[in-house]
């Protein structure tokens, strides 16, 4: 990449700026699933539907997730990183308020897809800018360092929203997010810059575009690394999806609780997150991921076991899911930082290949656990297992 499409790192003031920025921009995600999680049972009640309908906002949204992301890589590759990033706000503002506005499930969930569009762009372009201004170890750190603003989200996020469901109800939720994102879209505007000029040079046909992708899905580094934090991800989503029903409905927890018990597992992520910024300043960032991964693995082992035999109830279900959530903390910066390390050039596409990836693997482990009748517990303990071993030989196998 010449010097004139690639900006210059920015000195530590700045680089805690950005990181607030991007962080706030990839936290829309994470706030749109996590917020309205306690609600749950009330979409199912006040909406006259059933609890399968209403995971479809879920797993609709991560499908939204998928295929927008695929959009937003080689637009920002081939006009830069701002302009397509703002545009994916104004999109998810208005989708918020559709959302908010929405008389029924189906029209929820129609909105919910067109939401999802919208926050994807925050996803690929801030991953795009951190490959644009940082070599793959440091890119790293700062991918961790991201995930600690991230983290905040999930959090605050199904506390608060378990607060907004009793003293108003689902629709202030979006309406909540919708001004969020107004807030985030003028505060990129004024300070985050321009890290990719556009190019003129770059072909942006659908066989150009095709082209690329195919190279990277036959690339076996770049599909170890993005499956093996794909493969997490899947774990995670098909948490999200089904943790309300196992611990609302089947455990007795009012949606307060919930939101309690599901920010605890995210300090887990935040704090492995710290502690992987920490590892890589003396280790390299495969033998990191590969102590995380193995670590998600056995986790989700663990909760299999737990859950086949009824061991410790609630809590034997909760530890096991905190260390498998905590471990992506390693897992997701380093693979990512892994992944993209040989694609510059097309770092856009490539950020956008492994956010599809890892949101189709979400919306099929959450339209599964969703079809599952029977234990929800068991149900969601099978595929986590599945998720953690199978990210666990996507590393092992792919990558040599």
């Amino acid at each position: 990449m010449t010097d004139s499409l690639r900006a210059s790192p920015p000195p530590s003031g700045g680089l805690w700026r950005l990181t607030l920025v991007l962080g706030a921009l990839s936290a829309f995600t994470p706030l749109a699933v996590d917020m309205y999680l306690p609600a749950l049972p009330a979409l199912e009640r006040t909406l006259a539907t059933d609890s399968g309908k209403v995971q479809q906002t879920l797993s609709v949204f991560f499908l939204g997730l998928a295929i927008g992301q695929l959009f937003y890589g080689p637009i920002s590759d081939r006009f830069g990183r701002r302009s397509p990033l703002l545009v994916g706000n104004l999109l998810f503002i208005g989708a918020s308020i559709a959302c908010a506005l929405a008389p029924g499930i189906d029209t929820l969930i129609g909105a919910r897809f067109v939401q999802a569009f919208g926050s994807c762009a925050g996803l690929v372009i801030s991953r795009a800018m951190v490959r644009d201004l940082f070599e793959p170890r440091e890119g790293a750190r700062v991918m961790s360092l991201l995930m600690l603003v991230m983290g905040v989200a999930p959090i605050l996020a199904p506390l608060l929203g378990g607060y907004v469901v009793a003293w108003f109800d689902w629709h202030a939720i979006f309406w909540f997010l919708a001004s969020f994102a107004l807030l985030a879209m003028l505060a990129a505007w004024r300070w985050l810059p321009e890290t990719r000029g556009a190019r003129p040079d770059m072909r942006l046909t659908l066989g150009s575009v095709l082209q690329v992708y195919g190279r990277l899905l036959g690339t076996r580094r770049y599909m170890g690394y993005t499956l093996a934090s794909s493969l997490g991800m899947g774990g995670l989503f098909c948490y999200i999806a089904a943790s309300p029903f196992v611990f609302i409905d089947l455990y007795g927890l009012s949606p307060q609780a919930y939101g309690w018990v599901f920010g605890i597992n995210a300090v887990g992520i935040i704090g492995f997150s710290q502690v992987n910024r920490a590892l890589l300043r003396h280790f390299t960032l495969d033998e990191v991921l590969i102590v995380s991964i193995s670590t998600m693995a056995a986790a989700g082992i663990a909760l299999l076991i737990a859950a086949l035999f009824s061991i410790g109830g609630m809590i034997g279900l909760w530890v096991p899911l905190f260390f498998y959530i905590a471990s992506l903390g390693g897992v997701l910066p380093n693979a990512a930082a892994s992944a993209m390390a040989a694609e510059a050039e097309r770092a856009g596409s490539a950020a956008a290949l492994m956010g599809t990836l890892q949101f189709t693997l979400g919306a099929m482990t959450s339209g599964i656990v969703s079809l599952l009748s029977g234990d929800p517990a068991l149900a969601m303990a099978v595929i986590v297992a599945l998720c953690g071993l199978g990210g666990l030989s996507a590393r092992l196998v792919l990558v040599r």
